[in-house]
């Protein structure tokens, strides 16, 4: 440890005391240098010799200092954590966060020199009103935490529980490839299946479930549209950008299709007999009836409406979760995912996926299901 990495432990000691003395569990090791190539940025020495001295820290009782770990736990991950902090606007980095649901930044566009980045905090009860949510206090971190302490945080150090049992090293996820010319044409126009394929290709082996379609449809009581067994047998069950969420569909769990087209259609008719005005919908096997197949993070489900002459003529319906009973789609079900997809469709329970300042292949993706997950 140099010069400059020993002042910034005893600086940060001397907010909120030393780090831990045996035999109480050592800081995980970081690579910081493959912390840095995934990041493609460095980080600012104060930081670093912080992290390596204690390790993950739960600070002041509401502040938690985020740093490369990993814990059997699975609470958290660093990775997504920064992941999901850079989508919230160019040129910041998050390392930390608050029990109000703050999130701490370095102002990476201020300066070259990573240890001169300032601190800036989005306040989520100043988004929540309709205010600009960000402080910019404009140090950075060390003189920021101790400025935090100057304005009441109390000093209370703690090795952080996000750890679980035992923090570990982390180990950088593989980067994302980088997109093809074939994904960028398919962003930019196309329709049908192949498109959709060119824009994201489907897994080499997808899972559908141990039963057949034939056992689906006998359970069901319906065939399903042709349109759907295609992407299912092409794609399987699986997360699409970690939103939207389609049911195995020959599996034979309670989420799966058959398992949720039960106890979802259950559930619904409970809440339309209490509150038919916000549940106005027919579930099947009632005539026109919804079929779920599909649902989201939040709880809102993609749905058929059984209306047609064959179930390749059923519109598609979202049901949102917080918001009124909307109208059906007007696409296909391929058409529907390739308009989300490129940010052309936003209805309740399909919100926009990419910022204004992202590149949507950076963002867009599918997740698969496998046995594990049945």
């Amino acid at each position: 440890m140099n010069d400059q990495e020993k002042a910034a432990v005893a600086a940060f000691a001397g907010l909120f005391g030393p780090p831990p003395e045996p035999p109480a569990a050592p800081a995980p090791p970081v690579d910081w240098e493959a912390v840095e190539e995934w990041l493609g940025l460095p980080l600012p020495a104060d930081y670093k010799a912080v992290a390596t001295a204690y390790g993950p820290l739960d600070i002041g009782e509401r502040l938690w200092l985020h740093t490369p770990f990993a814990g059997d736990a699975e609470l958290f991950d660093y990775g997504r954590f920064v992941e999901e902090g850079r989508r919230d606007a160019p040129g910041v980095l998050p390392f930390g966060a608050t029990r109000m649901a703050d999130t701490l930044y370095w102002d990476t566009t201020a300066s070259d020199d990573p240890d001169r980045w300032p601190v800036v905090v989005h306040v989520q009860d100043l988004a929540n009103a309709g205010k600009d949510p960000w402080l910019r206090p404009g140090t950075t971190l060390l003189p920021t935490l101790a400025g935090f302490v100057a304005d009441g945080l109390r000093p209370v150090l703690a090795r952080s529980g996000l750890a679980g049992g035992g923090p570990s090293a982390w180990t950088p996820p593989p980067r994302r490839p980088e997109p093809t010319p074939e994904q960028r044409a398919a962003l930019a126009a196309g329709t049908g299946l192949g498109t959709l394929t060119a824009l994201i290709p489907p897994p080499a082996d997808p899972y559908l479930g141990e039963q057949s379609w034939e056992w689906l449809h006998e359970r069901l009581g319906t065939r399903l549209p042709t349109e759907y067994v295609r992407l299912m047998e092409t794609y399987g069950g699986g997360e699409w950008c970690q939103w939207l969420r389609f049911s195995v569909p020959l599996g034979t769990g309670h989420y799966d299709l058959a398992g949720t087209e039960e106890w979802y259609g259950d559930a619904y008719r409970g809440l339309r007999a209490n509150h038919p005005q916000y549940h106005p919908l027919a579930v099947w096997p009632e005539p026109g009836g919804f079929l779920p197949f599909a649902d989201t993070v939040d709880g809102d489900q993609l749905c058929w409406l059984t209306e047609g002459d064959t179930p390749d003529d059923w519109p598609l319906i979202v049901i949102p979760r917080h918001a009124d009973q909307g109208p059906p789609l007007t696409g296909t079900l391929t058409e529907t995912l390739l308009a989300w997809l490129r940010g052309e469709l936003r209805t309740e329970g399909l919100p926009g996926l990419v910022r204004p300042h992202e590149d949507p292949l950076d963002v867009i993706d599918f997740d698969p299901y496998g046995p594990a997950d049945d």
